[in-house]
């Protein structure tokens, strides 16, 4: 007699579907959080410092000559803007930056833009422009001092010199890694070489640069510092320098908050305009 296995139809649909791993609440590998968290774990982050910072300082830690506590930062920086006209500091400051920025972007975008577009252009000032990139700022001032005085063209050719390489080579960058693909349809299309420029790689590039600018604009901001501690009479760096010389470091880390205060705004505000004009790149 043969032996006869019965087989066993299981239904397809019984069959249980392998489960997606479980997600650890809390924190996860580039898991986005909700703007509403993020403004609170930012604000929190300044709360702990500051509250360190008091514990140090008014518990008896660290010495009032070394470093002053928020109550006494705050009384000085009342005295600053009430005794000693601080603002107009302030001021000349955020000019100096402007100026120098400004200036600096203006002749480094376009040279930029002709260095990622063109590969003749690429070899012919990428090593000039990498070797001026690695000089620092500051070794310019002596000179400067000689060639322009103490005055604010030096002050702004400090700021200048110490952005325009970076935006020089940032930008190249930024436009030379255009899609291809995108170039050879515009030549497909019938563009020439400036419409490839005009219309492709400029307008593929815009967000990125103008992330290039809002990454460069940090730092002239310690351009202008160190530009205004050597034969400055106003300015923050100024300010700084008396308050060093008088050891009250109340008005220097007060002065170095208003820093930190004055680049977070406009971090924000290029931010802002970033999204509203290339709201499209984040797609």
């Amino acid at each position: 007699m043969e032996a006869t296995s019965a087989r066993v139809q299981v239904p397809p649909s019984s069959i249980a579907a392998p489960r997606p791993a479980r997600r650890a609440r809390g924190m996860a590998p580039l898991e986005p959080v909700s703007p509403r968290a993020r403004w609170m774990l930012g604000v929190g982050f300044f709360v702990l410092f500051v509250a360190v910072w008091a514990v140090a300082t008014l518990g008896g830690f660290v010495s009032p000559t070394f470093l002053a506590s928020p109550v006494t930062m705050v009384k000085e920086a009342w005295l600053l803007f009430t005794e000693y006209g601080f603002i107009k500091d302030i001021g000349m400051t955020v000019w100096r930056v402007l100026g120098g920025f400004i200036l600096a972007a203006v002749i480094a975008v376009p040279l930029g833009i002709a260095m990622g577009a063109y590969k003749p252009v690429e070899a012919f000032l990428e090593p000039f422009v990498s070797f001026c990139r690695y000089l620092p700022a500051s070794a310019f001032i002596p000179l400067l001092i000689l060639w322009a005085g103490i005055g604010e063209t030096q002050k702004l050719l400090v700021i200048f010199i110490g952005s325009v390489f970076q935006i020089i080579l940032m930008v190249a960058v930024t436009v030379g890694g255009a899609r291809k693909d995108l170039v050879e349809a515009a030549y497909t299309l019938g563009a020439d070489s400036r419409g490839i420029v005009r219309r492709v790689l400029i307008p593929g590039a815009a967000p990125g640069i103008a992330e290039t600018l809002r990454l460069v604009l940090g730092w002239a901001w310690t351009y202008v510092i160190v530009a205004e501690l050597i034969g400055s009479s106003s300015g923050i760096g100024h300010m700084i320098t008396d308050s060093q010389a008088l050891l009250n470091t109340g008005q220097i880390i007060f002065g170095i908050i208003v820093i930190g205060v004055i680049g977070l705004v406009s971090d924000f505000v290029f931010k802002a305009v970033n999204r509203r004009l290339f709201g499209w790149a984040s797609l």
